[in-house]
């Protein structure tokens, strides 16, 4: 399963223990339930193969798998008293009832639907923030037999995630220029990880780091800015401490140091005898250009 939550890969298999499996028969579709177990916790990984071979596949906590269950019982009943298809009373968008699940960072929308092949169960499970959409479809008529047999497997195995059990920090939000970054703390069945996704006007992309890297993820961030800072410092420094914003001596010009005259005008201001001084000379040599007019 990606850091996102969303997909489980078979390539794993050597990090997940296969606890139970359970297949089911319905209609000309085969649905497999397996409960698999590795060092987060327990799951339900439910894939539906179609009679073309297509498979499709979500994936449940143990909590969230009891909780659907018991919807299964609530949308079986409204199955059952519902009359024989009618296209005329069928609502737009083919919806009869909806519900939705929410666990950490994925939601999973219920939909009991008609349309011209007959009623169904449309299971689908979303992460938020723009992560891809899984979606298992279940005929009607199977959604007890369907049930019963993920009873049976929580009565085995219980309805405990396992993993982290205390409360994830809230996301944080910034927002620089015209962007805007997301920070969330989620957590799969691989642990805790955060997601960062940096989203503009019309474009969005994401990354996600793993709890057990932060601190390296951290300190090489860190890194870099006091690499940063100290370059910065250096720079200043080499521009002395008069360095400023605004404009400073055009290049090719030559300026006479002003500080002569507000001296030698302090001097006079205080009374004092002012020295003799050898003449003025032209600042050729001094600075780049033709020389100021006498001051």
């Amino acid at each position: 399963m990606d850091a996102g939550g969303n997909n489980f890969d078979s390539g794993q298999s050597q990090q997940e223990q296969e606890l139970a499996t359970k297949m089911l028969q319905i209609q000309s579709k085969r649905f497999y339930l397996d409960v698999k177990q590795n060092r987060r916790g327990r799951f339900i990984k439910v894939a539906e193969i179609g009679a073309d071979g297509r498979r499709s596949q979500i994936f449940l906590a143990m909590s969230t798998a009891a909780e659907f269950r018991d919807y299964l019982s609530s949308f079986s009943d409204f199955y059952s008293s519902l009359g024989p298809p009618n296209p005329d009373t069928v609502p737009d968008d083919g919806k009869l009832k909806s519900e939705m699940m929410l666990k950490d960072n994925r939601r999973y929308y219920l939909d009991l639907k008609e349309n011209s092949r007959g009623r169904f169960l449309r299971v689908s499970q979303t992460i938020t923030r723009g992560g891809p959409r899984s979606q298992v479809a279940l005929p009607a008529q199977g959604m007890i037999e369907f049930r019963d047999a993920l009873t049976d497997l929580l009565d085995d195995f219980g309805t405990d995630d396992g993993g982290f059990k205390g409360d994830l920090p809230e996301g944080r939000h910034l927002r620089v220029d015209n962007k805007n970054f997301y920070f969330d703390i989620g957590q799969n069945n691989r642990g805790i990880y955060m997601k960062v996704s940096e989203v503009k006007s019309n474009f969005r992309t994401a990354i996600t780091v793993p709890e057990k890297c932060w601190t390296r993820f951290r300190d090489i961030l860190a890194d870099y800015c006091d690499k940063i800072g100290r370059t910065h410092a250096h720079d200043a420094m080499q521009a002395g401490p008069g360095a400023g914003p605004g404009p400073g001596p055009r290049a090719g010009s030559a300026q006479p140091p002003t500080n002569i005259v507000s001296t030698a005008a302090g001097a006079a201001s205080a009374g004092a005898p002012r020295p003799r001084s050898p003449p003025l000379l032209p600042l050729q040599d001094t600075f780049t250009g033709s020389a100021p007019g006498r001051i």
